[in-house]
């Protein structure tokens, strides 16, 4: 079982998002945080899951020289996809209200990617969520904007906030992958390390 298997590796994951933080303390996983700073680019060519995986890939690629035999690097990355573009995070309250306008009434894609890397293999998977909101008023997304503060999140919004509640009509797929981590397919690959 998993528990055997990580008294045996410390786990390391190279992301400050305290929503993957917590999923990895709800999976009862002890973890440490590290992180390098990268710039977050990837070529054009690359669409839906090509780009979350070649990110999650990238922010391994500072730590992973120096792992250990007994070390598991976890890293992600996470994005929405609509209208055959890629929205990451706003950077400021008047792009964060575009986002979430041009996603009012519509559906779209979260595609999260995440990768271990091991001192000898590294595995990364992306999962893809289909998402729809409901048609949003101006009002709406200004109080959000203004009470949540989103910059951090893909597309301008966090499933488990106000948001969601009001907006989300329906998903399809796992919702802890819009959240920011899908966690069953995160074990999955922890497992095949084993």
């Amino acid at each position: 079982m998993i528990d055997s298997f990580l008294t045996s590796y410390k786990i390391i994951l190279a992301s400050n998002s305290p929503r993957r933080k917590q999923f990895l303390t709800d999976l009862k996983i002890p973890f440490e945080v590290k992180t390098a700073n990268i710039d977050e680019v990837y070529p054009d060519h690359l669409v839906k899951g090509e780009i979350t995986d070649y990110l999650a890939k990238l922010k391994a690629a500072p730590l992973e020289k120096d792992l250990k035999d007994n070390q598991i690097l976890i890293t992600s990355d996470t994005i929405v996809w609509h209208n055959d573009t890629a929205l990451g995070k706003p950077v400021n309250e008047a792009e964060a209200f575009s986002m979430l306008s041009n996603l009012s009434g519509t559906n779209h894609q979260v595609i999260s990617s995440v990768c271990l890397t091991t001192k000898k293999q590294q595995l990364v998977e992306s999962v893809t969520t289909e998402v729809t909101f409901k048609d949003l008023t101006p009002e709406e997304i200004n109080y959000y904007i203004a009470n949540y503060q989103p910059f951090d999140k893909a597309g301008a919004y966090g499933i488990q906030e106000w948001i969601g509640y009001i907006g989300i009509t329906s998903i399809a797929g796992s919702y802890n992958n819009v959240v920011g981590l899908p966690t069953a397919k995160f074990y999955e690959l922890l497992k095949k390390l084993v």
